[in-house]
């Protein structure tokens, strides 16, 4: 494939189970993705070669007579330099038609120079929370309801048992109730406190999604003069173009934890949508995220053992100068099953545990402390 284009696979379901039928929609991918015009009318040489969507490769899924594979490639120019327009290009009216999925993303080089990745990727997170042999722990501040003060104290008791990454629950914003910048001043102090007595560093992420990149970008500066080490949005909720900001913005320099809010639909059908591979692991990373929540197996969602090894070779397979990301599983994790989850999961993860660190006979910091030691 020619250095100025990069190239979507795509997993086309048939009805008639015909390699006729299949290339028909691989082509209305072609056009529909570019030009949205009736190709038969496109003179312009440059055009019609270049500009309309090419064929790569074509073959028939082994698995399953219904299903063909399609390897499709789109010049640069299609982008410009602007990941919503990408992210267009990639599945914009397709995504509206069903039996089309993304299955992966091949970048060029001059897309992923462009995009940039992960600022801090796996080796830069590591070595910000000190912990580089081990996985990272991370536990959310919540319920939703609760007061800055009492947040704070939650913190404080995570960042004392050695928690790695501290951050709000997605859902924490600007309510009445704990208003963004009371809650990200008082638990900002507890965690540095804390920080202090165990000498240990521990990062504290607040929720910076809001409705405008202009809030998002003022609370994130906010955060960073009140203390915080990182940041997490939920990207689907705030623009995917609004957290490449977050991670490109030199001033801040804090690591991005992207959260998988309004995302389910994406990977809910199995014939339709995004991968899993692709969403949590490759887009996350185009977009910046250095580490990428999402649900991990056994939990109350329903993401298999199949998925989760999905999102973690998706964000580490390699993509040019953008950086591998941290995979961050979160649900269905407790105390006991930590030494399962390293095994499952290797030395470069994030694990978000929750319920089972309030359930432990020795409170909220005996419980992180045990974790911490299964985990190494």
């Amino acid at each position: 494939m020619e250095k100025q284009r990069f190239s979507v696979t795509y997993s086309i379901t048939t009805e008639t189970s015909t390699e006729k039928e299949a290339r028909h929609k691989a082509f209305d991918i072609c056009v529909e993705q570019t030009v949205e015009f009736p190709y038969e009318l496109i003179t312009d040489t440059f055009i019609r070669e270049e500009v309309v969507g090419r064929f790569e490769a074509f073959k028939r899924d082994a698995k399953d007579k219904r299903r063909f594979i399609v390897e499709i490639s789109y010049h640069n120019h299609t982008v410009g330099k602007e990941l919503s327009q990408f992210l267009n290009v990639l599945f914009g009216n397709t995504s509206l038609k069903p039996g089309i999925k993304i299955e992966s993303i091949r970048l060029s080089g001059a897309l992923a120079g462009y995009f940039k990745g992960p600022r801090f990727g796996i080796s830069g997170v590591k070595k910000l929370t000190g912990s580089r042999s081990a996985p990272l722990l991370c536990s959310a501040i919540k319920p939703m309801g609760q007061s800055p003060r009492e947040l704070a104290s939650l913190a404080e008791k995570f960042a004392l048992g050695c928690v790695d990454i501290i951050k709000d629950d997605h859902g924490l914003s600007d309510q009445p109730f704990a208003p963004f910048k009371a809650r990200i001043a008082a638990v900002s102090e507890a965690v540095r406190n804390a920080v202090k007595k165990t000498g240990k560093k521990t990062l504290y992420a607040p929720n910076v999604t809001a409705d405008t990149t202009d809030e998002v970008m003022a609370r994130a500066r906010f955060a960073k003069k009140s203390g915080a080490s990182a940041l997490v949005i939920s990207g689907a909720l705030a623009g995917f173009g609004t957290v490449r900001r977050l991670s490109t913005d030199k001033s801040l320099n804090l690591p991005v934890l992207l959260h998988p809010a309004f995302t389910g639909s994406f990977t809910a059908h199995s014939e339709s949508g995004i991968s899993h591979f692709a969403l949590f692991g490759q887009l996350a990373r185009i977009c910046g995220a250095d580490i990428s929540i999402f649900p991990n197996f056994g939990g109350r969602f329903s993401f298999s053992k199949e998925a989760c090894k999905a999102v973690m070779a998706g964000c580490k397979t390699p993509m040019h100068s953008i950086k591998p990301a941290l995979p961050g599983p979160g649900g269905g994790m407790s105390v006991e099953s930590m030494r399962e989850m390293k095994k499952f999961y290797g030395s470069d993860a994030v694990f978000l545990i929750g319920g089972g660190l309030f359930r432990h006979k020795d409170g909220i910091t005996g419980s992180c402390r045990e974790v911490r030691e299964r985990l190494g």
